[in-house]
């Protein structure tokens, strides 16, 4: 029988495949990267998509903004990550227009999550650049009182950090992972937190339909560029690679046995978790980028994000009725923590299922197996909001409750504090966590939580608690039918899924 292994929690775990059972690795990484990422984005923004180039935009023009966001995406992330360089070669470009580095204004949009402080601000750029770069940089804060009011979209007040207004260019530098990172989307992380909220409306992470967070970063975009120059600059990534014992996984089917019957695997189970963390956080990771574009931020952005989905997509046969999800034991925010349950569950739900195209890869009403601990952990203080989110959960999940709890946290003006500080995550971040999650939810007809360690924990959140993996997946098969087709997601990173139906 074949053995596979799912990297769940802080451990590798070894799993028999079951029958109807179907592994889902991400492609392996294409062989055709970028070398020297400083040439392609030179040349992407002398040759845009469409538009003006960098230089013709910067003429005349006296400052500019450099919109960037935290390296939290792809999962996991690497230390040497191409947006390092290409952040890099903007700044100098600008310079080459006539726009010095003391005339640039770095601004790092994290949108909801903890604001970075100095060590985080300082992994954005080389250190040849921060000896250099005489500009200011600023992180975004969602509560600043001097937010600029550029108008609304269906209800939504659509407001940004000065300085995408108070500058003559603005030039956006991401990675396209998903329509609600990245590109525009950068804006809307240097707004409000109303806007960010009700961007988690979207049942896929890569289909712009229905996809409301998409439509109202096209809003900000078409708003900002009534009053300055924009460009952006998009970078496709090749899926991420480990090293190590890990070599290879999840995408070569001879690493996924072997680490299945790794010695090292066994002894891993026995050791401490806190040392099984630093042994898995140690694990070297490497990223790089296959395509660079420009142009305006949402065409840059669109055009990236084909280019990496060429790369990233794992085609099905058809839907599952059973869906497996290994959830890993960190974040999806930086910096890196152990997820309490909620974060735990949108790293599952709300991020790694939604990693969809075309059509859901679960039938209506089928079963998600989550794999992952749900300790009742929160990283203090970092992840304090959470446990607002977990008192108001003891009255019920539906949307009248936890909207007035949503009110009542984003008034207490000592988490608003900790988190203009840079000590915490906003308070509505657990909320529009489970926003995150509700699409997944609503698709299933139950979400299981295997090797949970925190039953009633599991079970306030509306899921079922399960002990091993196989018991997770029998009961999940057995609620669907002895002819259930089970789905096994590899990662991270995960797999784009696409029914080979629905591509034609």
């Amino acid at each position: 029988m074949l053995r596979i292994t799912l990297l769940a929690g802080s451990r590798p775990i070894a799993l028999d495949m079951p029958e109807n059972g179907t592994a889902l690795p991400p492609p392996p990484p294409p062989n055709e990267r970028i070398v020297d990422i400083t040439a392609a984005v030179r040349d992407a923004l002398n040759f845009p998509l469409a538009g003006e180039s960098l230089a013709d935009l910067a003429r005349g023009k006296e400052r500019a903004t450099i919109v960037v966001e935290p390296l939290a995406l792809p999962v996991p992330s690497a230390l040497r990550d191409p947006r390092l360089e290409a952040l890099v070669a903007v700044s100098d470009e600008l310079e080459e227009a006539g726009i010095p580095s003391r005339r640039q204004t770095i601004l790092v949009a994290a949108g909801l999550a903890r604001k970075p402080g100095r060590q985080e601000l300082a992994e954005l750029v080389t250190p040849e650049f921060r000896r250099r770069f005489h500009g200011l940089v600023t992180v975004h804060d969602v509560e600043a009182p001097d937010l600029a009011t550029l108008g609304e979209a269906k209800e939504i007040p659509l407001l940004a950090n000065r300085a995408l207004v108070e500058t003559d260019l603005v030039v956006t530098l991401s990675a396209a992972e998903s329509v609600l990172h990245g590109g525009p989307n950068l804006f809307t992380a240097a707004g409000a937190a109303e806007a960010l909220q009700a961007a988690q409306d979207s049942p896929s992470l890569l289909e712009t339909g229905g996809s409301r967070g998409w439509r109202l970063a096209l809003a900000l975009e078409r708003a900002l560029e009534h009053d300055v120059s924009l460009i952006g600059i998009s970078l496709a990534l090749a899926p991420p690679t480990l090293g190590g014992l890990a070599t290879g996984y999840p995408y070569d089917a001879r690493a996924i046995g072997r680490l299945a019957h790794s010695n090292l695997r066994r002894a891993l189970t026995i050791l401490p978790r806190a040392l099984r963390w630093r042994l898995m956080s140690a694990v070297p990771v490497g990223v790089a980028a296959t395509a660079v574009f420009a142009g305006p931020p949402s065409v840059a952005h669109a055009e990236a994000l084909l280019a990496t989905l060429a790369t990233r997509t794992t085609e099905i046969e058809d839907e599952f009725d059973v869906l497996c999800i290994p959830v890993p034991d960190t974040t999806l925010m930086l910096p890196r923590e152990r997820p309490n349950p909620l974060a735990a569950a949108a790293f599952g739900l709300g991020y790694a299922y939604r990693r969809w195209r075309d059509r859901p890869p679960l039938s209506e009403g089928g079963a998600i197996v989550l794999v992952h601990g749900f300790e009742r952990h929160f990283a203090h203080p970092g992840q304090q909001p959470y446990r607002a989110f977990f008192s108001a959960a003891r009255y019920g999940r539906d949307a009248e409750t936890l909207a007035q709890a949503a009110g009542e946290v984003k008034a207490d003006p000592r988490a608003l504090a900790l988190y203009r500080q840079g000590e915490s995550c906003h308070p509505l971040l657990p909320f529009t966590d489970w926003d995150a999650c509700r699409s997944a939810i609503a698709r299933a007809g139950s979400v299981i939580v295997a090797d949970c360690r925190d039953a009633a924990v599991a079970r306030q959140l509306g899921f079922i608690p399960s002990h091993g993996v196989g018991h997770a997946l029998e009961l999940a098969s057995g609620s669907m039918g002895e002819d259930a087709s089970v789905g096994l997601m590899l990662g991270p990173p995960y797999a784009a899924l696409r029914p080979k139906s629905a591509g034609g």
